[in-house]
């Protein structure tokens, strides 16, 4: 892993020097200026878009009272995508745009999902769920239990709803 990242670290710049040299052949130096600094505006407009409806999918999860997995890595997504457009160079923008396309975000989720899936240091319960015989024909998930107090919390007792947190203002 580790001679991965360096080869990362040196390879992706000689890369990018490359490309800036051979764009600045054709198009000239301020025109590719140009274009490095149109892309990171363009990525940084983008970014803020789909930021921001991703977050407000989040928000609809939450407020249903389902966790927004696939709006949490949406972000993770964005965040990558973000800092990848704003480093100077074509590679990266083609990668950090690359990001945002919603149906590659997509494919990418479920392949992570699925290699998590199959990975044996991961363990996927739901929390009153039932037990019985795994998919995988794994062990049971068991473990200690951890007995812990509540704080922050208000009980909706009036109305039989659940525990939620309270509004910050």
């Amino acid at each position: 892993m580790p001679i991965l990242i360096l080869a990362l670290f040196i390879g992706i710049p000689l890369i990018e020097i490359y490309l800036f040299i051979q764009v600045g052949g054709w198009v000239g130096v301020w025109p590719t200026i140009g274009l490095v600094v149109l892309t990171a505006f363009i990525g940084t407009t983008l970014l803020r878009q789909q930021g921001l409806a991703t977050l407000a999918r989040a928000q609809s999860e939450l407020d249903q009272e389902r966790l927004p997995v696939r709006e949490l890595f949406d972000g993770v997504c964005l965040v990558f995508g973000g800092a990848l457009l704003l480093t100077p160079g074509f590679l990266t923008d083609a990668f950090g745009f690359a990001l945002l396309l919603p149906p590659l975000r997509a494919i990418l989720g479920r392949g992570v999902w699925a290699a998590m899936a199959r990975s044996r240091n991961v363990d996927f319960s739901v929390y009153g769920a039932r037990s019985g015989p795994r998919p995988g024909g794994g062990p049971e998930p068991g473990g200690p239990v951890i007995d812990g107090e509540e704080f922050g919390v208000r009980r909706d007792e009036e109305d039989g709803q659940p525990p939620r947190l309270r509004e910050r203002r």
